[in-house]
Formats: C-alpha cells, sequence, structure tokens
C-alpha cells in the first residue's frame, strides 16, 4: 500500500522554502498532493488558476520533478475530507521557526480530532530558506527588487508579468479619469 500525502496551503506564490519541503516530502511518501485553496480569508495576488499553472511550471519544468510522484489540485473543503478523496493518511506541514509551531500544533489538533486516521507530519525547510515567506516575495517583486534566491524562474516571471499588468491598469484608468 502506498503512502499518500497532502501538503496544503495557499501558494501565493509558491516559493523555495515551500519546494524545499515538497522535496523532503517526496523521500518519506510515495505520492504527494500539492494542494492550493482559495479560502475568503486572504486577499491573494494570484488567482487559484494561476497558483496552480505557477506550482505546475515551478515543480515540473523549472525543477523536472515527477508529474508520477506530484499531483497539484486546487480545494475548497475540510483538508481532512481531500485527505479521504485521495486516500491520504498524512498532511505535510512546513515550519519555518517556532513562531509557527503554535498555529500548526493546534491546526493538526483539530485534524485529528475531525479524523483519526489522518496523521499530520512538521518538516523543517533548510535554514537557508526558513526566512522566505510568500508575503515577502510579493512585497520585493512590488519593489523590483531580485528574486532569484527565493523563488523559481517561472515565479519570477509571473510575480514581473503580474505587476507590469497592474501598472499598465493602474495608468489606463489615470489616462481615462484625467481625460474625461
Amino acid at each position: 500500500m502506498s503512502k499518500i500525502a497532502i501538503y496544503p496551503g495557499t501558494f501565493d506564490p509558491i516559493t523555495l522554502g515551500h519546494i524545499d519541503i515538497i522535496k523532503k516530502s517526496l523521500k518519506i511518501v510515495d505520492k504527494l498532493i500539492v494542494a492550493t485553496t482559495d479560502s475568503s480569508e486572504k486577499d491573494y495576488f494570484f488567482s487559484l488558476e494561476d497558483r496552480i499553472k505557477i506550482l505546475e511550471e515551478s515543480l515540473f519544468k523549472d525543477l523536472k520533478l515527477s508529474k508520477k510522484k506530484i499531483k497539484i489540485v486546487s480545494f475548497d473543503s475540510l483538508t481532512v475530507n481531500l485527505c479521504k478523496k485521495y486516500k491520504a493518511s498524512i498532511i505535510v506541514r512546513g515550519l519555518r521557526a517556532v513562531s509557527d509551531f503554535e498555529y500548526e500544533f493546534q491546526l493538526a489538533g483539530m485534524n485529528k480530532k475531525l479524523d483519526k486516521n489522518i496523521e499530520t507530519i512538521f518538516l523543517m525547510s533548510d535554514i537557508e530558506n526558513e526566512i522566505i515567506s510568500s508575503k515577502f516575495i510579493k512585497e520585493i517583486g512590488k519593489l523590483k527588487g531580485s528574486l532569484k534566491k527565493f523563488v523559481t524562474k517561472s515565479v519570477i516571471k509571473a510575480i514581473n508579468l503580474k505587476i507590469e499588468w497592474r501598472i499598465f491598469f493602474f495608468n489606463f484608468y489615470i489616462f481615462i479619469y484625467v481625460n474625461s
């Protein structure tokens, strides 16, 4: 029987820290479901469809990871329900710092209460990736800083394109407003 795990997250966008957790997970499980969601609690930089495309390009094109071992999906349910759908018995969660642990510990406890057959494992990214967060990536991108040490080429391209479109639409809006 193969070991299947779910790695849920928003991945807005995926970072080298996330990728570190994915690679470590693949050493433990036979199949990893990377699952992104569109919960209403966050203001997303990328749409759900864009995040799935960026995940695919980063993992399969940039890094050439195996499509046989990784499946990328979206979900709008409880993570434990997603586990049932894919017959996964493990939820993977990444930890960057001690500050992540309290929230992740509570989340793991709630998931265990919801389904006692599903285990949560915590993996830490390598030390050089501990500081990386999607929030900082977006901020660095908006301020035209270099992202090479934090994300894949596909993510850099997607962020730059998104920022260029935002600037274009902002300028277009100003032009229309001034000339109306």
